[in-house]
């Protein structure tokens, strides 16, 4: 059994991109990669070091998809003889990535590994069903949107922003207070930008511009929002209702990567720990009002002990995770919680502990 303690030692993502961005040309393996490469440097351990690689990804939008964290490791320069997994927890699967990479290390089977998300949602393709062998004459085939598809639960004949409406009705939400905490996500990222919050755990990635190649280190979905502006926004899913275009989490395009590693691999190579994984829980709930599932999450972590930015499905628990390990270390606090709701009715959560 490897060493009580399991720690990150390093944590970078990409700035996020807006649906059809700047990232849009780039796959979520290339986002990956990019993320692996500066929390390894972040880290100061080299690639040859981590002996397992998983990442959290929602959607296989690019043709290597079914290959992801395999080609990540390969390309961030980790050993051929190293395993890779990819895991799918939906919205919290990035997180799903660290609770992975703590077990693996726990139970001795790892002692440092590469973990994190991606997701390219401007990448995922439209499908045609039924035609693989052989189309019927005069028959409509129609153009399913995959992206549609990964927002909307089947099981619960909901889209995931409906779900949000009959939450809201639930605990008697009103628009007004919804668009006020969009203004405050949007407020909230501004002043970090403007501060600088933000340089220490972005790596910047080179993208192709109007002028040429340009180095994309800021997030692009952030607007300039008012009170105003949200107010005049039409409800999407339903007459009178809470969800609109400025206050629902965008669709994006991104990545984050930690380096996590068991305590006994921290002494022998002299790794500084920035946050101690303390405790995770994943738990179920009803999935026609999945955003609930952050609360009892939060709930059986504690027993144990994001509308800015958008939200590219498989990155964003990594985004958060990286998010904290930084805020932990600027702020000078002593635990940091993440935690997402995730379609289907489930809630993830993770404690973190600054060292």
């Amino acid at each position: 059994m490897a060493g009580k303690g399991v720690f990150i030692v390093g944590a970078k993502r990409t700035a996020f991109g807006t649906f059809g961005g700047k990232l849009k040309g780039l796959s979520a393996t290339d986002l990956g990669v990019v993320a692996s490469q500066g929390a390894l440097k972040h880290a100061n351990v080299g690639a040859d070091a981590v002996d397992h690689v998983i990442f959290g990804n929602v959607v296989a939008s690019s043709r290597d998809g079914i290959y992801l964290t395999r080609h990540i490791g390969l390309k961030a320069g980790v050993p051929q003889n190293v395993g890779a997994l990819t895991v799918n927890r939906l919205c919290g699967s990035g997180f799903q990535a660290v609770v992975n990479a703590a077990q693996a290390i726990k139970l001795g089977e790892a002692n440092i590994v590469l973990a994190g998300g991606t997701e390219n949602m401007s990448m995922v393709p439209f499908a045609v069903r039924d035609i693989r062998f052989g189309t019927a004459l005069g028959k409509k085939y129609e153009f399913e949107d995959m992206l549609w598809d990964s927002l909307s639960d089947p099981y619960a004949k909901l889209a995931m922003g409906q779900t949000a409406e009959k939450l809201g009705a639930q605990y008697k939400v009103t628009r007004q207070e919804a668009d006020e905490f969009a203004l405050r996500s949007q407020t909230l990222w501004k002043k970090a930008q403007e501060a600088g919050i933000y340089k220490n755990e972005i790596v910047g990635i080179t993208v192709k511009g109007r002028k040429g190649e340009e180095n994309f280190d800021v997030d692009e979905h952030p607007r300039p929002t008012t009170t105003e502006s949200l107010a005049k926004l039409k409800p999407v899913f339903q007459k009178d209702g809470l969800v609109n275009a400025g206050n629902a989490s965008g669709i994006s395009d991104g990545a984050a990567a930690l380096v996590v590693a068991g305590e006994d691999s921290v002494k022998a190579k002299g790794l500084k720990p920035l946050a101690r994984v303390v405790a995770y829980s994943a738990v179920g709930c009803d999935p026609t009002i999945m955003g609930i599932g952050p609360a009892p999450a939060i709930r059986e972590v504690l027993k144990q002990r994001a509308i800015a930015l958008g939200h590219p499905l498989g990155a964003s628990g990594a985004r958060i995770s990286t998010h904290i390990v930084h805020e932990l270390q600027r702020r000078n606090v002593k635990y940091g919680i993440g935690s997402a709701c995730i379609g289907g009715g489930q809630g993830i959560a993770i404690l973190f502990e600054k060292i």
